[in-house]
């Protein structure tokens, strides 16, 4: 039986009667433990609040508070406390009692000696076992928390990987034309800065400013004559375009990491009356990073000029957008949008301002 050295073993024992206590307490000393007395419950909590104990022996019956009521309270102040009562009556309901409340052992008066000092062994057993259990437990726990930090930190590198890839691949295919060469980077802080406006939470915003720097990534999977055909493309040619949404969340799919930005990929060229694709969605059925996305990039295209069209000025492009709310924008990403345009602009125009 594992138990500690008697020597280190603090024992309460907790008696109105002298003699018992004077008796109980001098065979204890004799057997090695280190015992201290008090000859009331309450008496019991103040010792116990000012020192450590290994185990308690306890009456039940004394005046004022019992010490079933005694156990609950010792526990509250020493967690570590093996319990054992002893009672003049043979009572099995206070027993079962007491025994609830935490005590590990319950002797009948008269004790006898031998039977006592087992009780005692068992007990301490008891509580030498639940300590260790214990620091195992907080072992265990603090490994695993070590592991589970160390398995965050390679999936989110991993994520930085794949994503750094995924990003790479845009800015390769924006870099062989002049009019793509950073689109992705300026829809997504345009896409982050309306989320933004329209009060979106941190984790939403960047998740919209991550999808538009990714949203382009099925246009790898486009033949490159199609994606830089400098006029209108024909209803073929057009229809291979479109494959590029799903080919880009086919791409991004493995990558479970990434949660609602596979959605707002998916929904960037969804239109806000169904007309869009590829799912026909309207209204609310559009992920709010879709919504965002479809806004950000038409006023990108249209700011940004192809070399079959000029580009426009920022006023008249939110000017052409108003015409299209409602069917192309939902009204309230144009309002955010059309917040975060002239407020660029009034920055611009102060900075213009010779000092």
């Amino acid at each position: 039986m594992l138990l500690p050295d008697r020597r280190t073993v603090r024992v309460l024992l907790v008696d109105d009667e002298e003699a018992i206590r004077l008796s109980l307490s001098t065979f204890l000393t004799r057997s090695g433990y280190e015992v201290e007395t008090a000859s009331s419950a309450t008496q019991a909590l103040e010792m116990l609040d000012s020192g450590r104990f290994s185990l308690m022996l306890s009456d039940i019956r004394m005046p004022g508070m019992t010490g079933v009521e005694l156990v609950p309270k010792a526990l509250a102040t020493n967690p570590d406390l093996a319990i054992v009562m002893l009672t003049a009556v043979n009572d099995a309901p206070t027993a079962t009692e007491a025994l609830s409340r935490g005590a590990m052992g319950y002797l009948t008066k008269p004790v006898e000696l031998p039977d006592l000092h087992e009780s005692i062994l068992k007990a301490l057993h008891r509580r030498e076992m639940l300590l260790q259990q214990r620091e195992i437990d907080h072992v265990i726990r603090e490994e695993v928390t070590m592991r589970t930090a160390e398995i965050e930190r390679e999936k989110s590198a991993l994520r930085d990987l794949t994503i750094q890839v995924a990003e790479s691949l845009v800015m390769a295919m924006e870099a062989k034309n002049p009019y793509m060469r950073g689109r992705s980077i300026r829809i997504g802080e345009m896409s982050a800065a309306i989320a933004d406006e329209m009060h979106l939470d941190v984790d939403t915003v960047e998740a919209v400013r991550l999808a538009a720097r990714l949203m382009d990534v099925g246009k790898i999977g486009i033949r490159e004559e199609i994606l830089n055909k400098p006029g209108s493309l024909t209803p073929e040619e057009f229809a291979h375009v479109k494959q590029h949404v799903e080919l880009g969340v086919n791409i991004l799919a493995p990558m479970k990491h990434l949660g609602p930005v596979l959605d707002y990929v998916r929904d960037h060229h969804e239109h806000f009356d169904g007309s869009g694709y590829p799912r026909q969605l309207a209204d609310r059925q559009i992920s709010i990073g879709g919504r965002i996305l479809a806004a950000a990039d038409a006023y990108d295209a249209l700011t940004s000029g192809r070399s079959y069209q000029e580009p426009l000025m920022p006023h008249s492009t939110l000017e052409y957008l108003s015409e299209r709310v409602g069917s192309l924008i939902d009204p309230e990403v144009f309002e955010g949008l059309t917040n975060v345009v002239r407020r660029r602009r009034s920055l611009t125009f102060i900075t213009a301002i010779p000092s």
